[in-house]
């Protein structure tokens, strides 16, 4: 496996871009970026921004008059099947359109999905040009494609999607996210990629592409590329670091100024560098303890750690954090809610839950062994049914205690447990829990409002992650305290 200098290849660093003239540049533009999520992990880039589960008029109307330059609004369309999905983006994107209007707003819209290339692409693409033309009556020129996100070693050089792991970098149509049941696929190549995912209807040869070395250095020329695509051309671009996202964002704004139509689809920092923001710190104890005060969770002792996700290393974090925190865990068997009896099982499982959240924390996972399906339809069927029983387990759990915190781990999880479990509807992203990535919403009122709430990708961290976001989130707790501290 080639390490990042093999592939970086001696290739130059590029001038550095000024974050804080950039986040001018796009303030003095008004333009806001709309962000349809469709799974809640891709706020972990960014902070301080409004953050939607329901794209009602009014709740679009409520996140712009934030006055922030981005709005997510999270569709979950990755836990959904093709014609759900292709209903869904036609709605955000009309009320979303809509209610800028009412405000004299312009939007850029980005399609935010996996930085591992999972999810329903280009069929989300395809329906928000469609969508942007029909009520703006400009068409989209061309997509962008980024899906790059350095804080988790997703980096593209030479057009190569990649992913970090021990030892180097590995092709991600190589890795274990290119066997999704749902969303497999086998190229690495991004402009294969296009190839395969649009079944031959945009071939390789006609996806455009800016490597490292002409987005470091030439941004003229990048330009030139950008303004040269039409007809929703997609574009894909090496990125490797921060800067380069920063590099690509300011040629996207001159190809803007020129009147250049643009969508993006891309991984989770993307968004960040669009709107001119740096990496905010890690979050610390006294911030959460801000979003505690005063809500249902100021005198909670338990936090409730909810696992879904079955990627290896969410399992191998899961461990981790069993072994050093030595919380109640409980497990949700698959093949019980699958089976006859699941209602009064779930039940059980969140009467003891709800118990041990008296003076512990508590981890409920789903077993282990993944079950698929002998179809991509039935995997997303048996999906769904196993993460309505989680979210059943946290609602009941929510009736009879309020937890200190929420994680949910897992992007379909996430969102479910978000929406359904908690009932948020409005929420603002207040920043990562580690650097770069998992991040943390304070609810906007409702029944969870208080409590903080963690969203963590089933991909991202190392094997000690999950552990380490949940001692920051006990770090100001002294009754609920790691394994190796009680007595």
């Amino acid at each position: 496996m080639p390490s990042l200098e093999q592939l970086l290849g001696g290739r130059p660093d590029g001038p550095e871009v000024d974050v804080a003239a950039l986040a001018q540049r796009v303030a003095a533009s008004g333009r806001v970026l709309l962000v349809l999520d469709d799974d809640p992990t891709g706020t972990q880039s960014v902070a301080d921004l409004p953050v939607l589960m329901d794209w009602s008029p009014e709740s679009l109307g409520w996140a712009l008059d934030q006055g922030r330059p981005a709005v997510y609004v999270m569709t979950n369309t990755r836990s959904l099947d093709p014609a759900e999905a292709e209903q869904r983006n036609v709605e955000v994107a009309r009320n979303a359109l809509a209610a800028a209007a009412e405000r004299g707003t312009e939007l850029c819209f980005v399609s935010r999905s996996d930085s591992t290339l999972r999810g329903h692409f280009p069929l989300e693409t395809d329906v928000l040009a469609r969508e942007i033309e029909a009520v703006t009556g400009r068409a989209v020129d061309g997509v962008l494609l980024v899906p790059a996100f350095g804080d988790a070693g997703r980096v593209t050089v030479d057009g190569v999607h990649y992913t970090g792991a021990p030892g180097g970098f590995v092709p991600v149509g190589e890795s274990e996210f290119a066997r999704d049941a749902t969303f497999g696929y086998a190229s690495s190549d991004l402009r294969d990629w296009v190839a395969e995912k649009s079944e031959g209807q945009i071939p390789a040869e006609d996806v455009a592409a800016i490597d490292l070395t002409t987005l470091r250095t030439a941004r003229t020329e990048v330009v030139q590329v950008l303004r040269s695509l039409h007809e929703g051309r997609p574009v894909v671009v090496d990125i490797v670091t921060e800067n380069d996202l920063r590099l690509l964002a300011q040629a996207v704004l001159d190809a803007e100024d020129a009147g250049s139509v643009f969508l993006v689809r891309a991984g989770p920092p993307f968004p960040r560098a669009l709107v001119g923001q740096a990496p905010h710190p890690p979050l610390r104890a006294d911030d959460l303890a801000a979003i505690r005060r005063g809500g249902l969770a100021e005198d909670a002792r338990g936090g409730l750690v909810v696992v879904g996700s079955h990627v290896a290393l969410t399992t191998s974090q899961l461990e981790a954090l069993v072994t050093r925190r030595d919380p109640v865990r409980i497990e949700l068997d698959v093949a019980a809610v699958l089976g006859d009896g699941v209602d009064g099982y779930v039940s059980d499982v969140a009467a003891r839950a709800a118990e041990a959240l008296a003076e512990e924390d508590v981890v409920v996972n789903t077993s282990r062994l993944r079950v698929d399906g002998v179809s991509r339809d039935e995997s997303l069927a048996i999906a769904r049914r196993v993460s309505t029983a989680l979210i059943e387990v946290v609602q009941q759990v929510l009736a009879v205690r309020a937890p200190r915190f929420v994680v949910a781990k897992g992007g379909i999880t996430s969102s479910d447990v978000a929406a359904r479990g908690l009932g948020i509807t409005r929420a603002m992203v207040r920043g990562p829990m580690l650097p770069g990535i998992v991040s943390l919403w304070e609810p906007a009122g409702g029944p969870a409002r208080g409590i903080p709430y963690v969203v963590f990708a089933g991909n991202v961290g190392g094997p000690e992650s999950l552990a380490d976001v949940v001692d920051l989130l006990a770090a100001d707790h002294t009754t609920v305290s790691p394994k190796e501290n009680r007595p």
